[in-house]
């Protein structure tokens, strides 16, 4: 796993060879937050990663800015592994929650967030709904940002706050902005 961008670029992390997270790619994940480098200012944002896997998504967050991450990991093997990297890094920004990101969206109260990342395992039968689960939440804060990587067989962009699809080989990304 390689860091992108901001204060930690360049910095590398081994992920055992025994997980079963599908990582972003670095070449998507470099093209999508070039995208969003576009739409939102990272500093002092506070952001959301659903289903974090590897913690690649919440670290290129942190090192690009943000205030907080909440990073939301069920497998306790990865969780531990975050929880590793966190404390290589010396941040305290991250707040890793080691729970299933259903029960996470069911619980989470009156929490909301700058940017809103999210990468479900691709064959999760409940993926087409989570969108609709974000956007009718109040999990997004006004002029929020929220990204969800999904396999090319899923069409969002009738959904509301829809703004934009990027495509990267074979991972894509829906994007979406609250005014």
């Amino acid at each position: 796993m390689r860091i992108i961008g901001g204060i930690y670029k360049h910095r590398r992390f081994d992920v055992p060879s025994s997980f079963k997270a599908r990582p972003t790619t670095d070449f998507a994940k470099e093209n999508i937050f070039n995208v969003i480098n576009n739409l939102i200012d990272f500093e002092d944002t506070d952001a959301l990663d659903l289903f974090s896997g590897t913690g690649s998504i919440s670290f290129e967050l942190l090192s690009r800015g943000c205030r907080s991450v909440v990073s939301v990991e069920k497998n306790r093997q990865h969780a531990s592994f975050i929880e590793k990297v966190a404390k290589e890094l010396k941040t305290d920004a991250l707040h890793l929650i080691c729970s299933d990101a259903f029960r996470f969206l069911k619980t989470v109260g009156e929490e909301s967030y700058d940017i809103i990342f999210i990468d479900p395992p691709y064959d999760l039968p409940e993926l087409p709904d989570i969108p609709q689960m974000i956007l009718e939440g109040n999990l997004l804060r006004s002029g929020g940002l929220f990204i969800m990587e999904h396999p090319k067989k899923y069409d969002f962009s009738a959904l509301p706050l829809f703004i934009q699809h990027r495509e990267y080989g074979a991972v894509n990304f829906s994007l979406f902005l609250k005014p």
